[in-house]
């Protein structure tokens, strides 16, 4: 797995200006309707995304970028931030019952989506979501991003699709599809 560290630093620096507080709120709205108590985030980056969820949570992320990580543990010190690779997952089996990301997918190799994929499924317990850049047919959007077909990616998979569906606009301005899977 390829890993351009000066990448990731300005991609967290940026991360903040990014905030979407409708995106942020959806997620811990729709974790909390499924009646979960504890939440992932693979590739949480500051955190931002995970900064409204109630303390009355287990919340954690995970990221390889230790200097967003340190960011993270600043802005949100209920959560627990670890330093961490979606092939490796510092949980164990179907330990956390809302496990998401948010346009990390589309950053990864083939071989590091695979294995990502298997170890999101072994560490949900209950839920995972995706929201990422969407395309039918998995293309290059820039030398960094592949646009991704979730759905297809989980068929191997004993889960239930409850959503497959585009973002919102108001929620996801940049358009991605939102992908809810059920563990069974």
């Amino acid at each position: 797995m390829n890993y351009n560290e000066e990448f990731w630093k300005k991609y967290a620096d940026e991360n903040e200006s990014r905030y979407n507080e409708e995106f942020a709120k959806f997620t811990k709205d729709l974790a909390i309707s499924l009646r979960c108590t504890s939440v992932l985030e693979i590739g949480c980056g500051t955190g931002i995304d995970l900064r409204l969820f109630p303390e009355t949570f287990q919340i954690h992320g995970v990221d390889r970028n230790e200097y967003a990580l340190n960011v993270a543990k600043e802005k949100f010190p209920a959560a627990s931030f670890k330093k961490g690779s979606i092939i490796d997952l510092p949980f164990e089996d179907s330990s956390i019952d809302f496990v998401f990301t948010h346009g990390l997918l589309n950053y990864l190799d083939e071989e590091t989506l695979e294995k990502g994929i298997s170890e999101m499924y072994r560490v949900s317990r209950k839920y995972i979501m995706n929201c990422e850049t969407f395309n039918n047919i998995e293309e290059k959007i820039d030398d960094n991003q592949t646009s991704r077909n979730m759905v297809k990616r989980w068929m191997d998979y004993k889960v239930r699709i409850v959503s497959d569906v585009d973002m919102h606009e108001d929620i996801e301005p940049e358009k991605k599809r939102f992908v809810l899977l059920r563990k069974i």
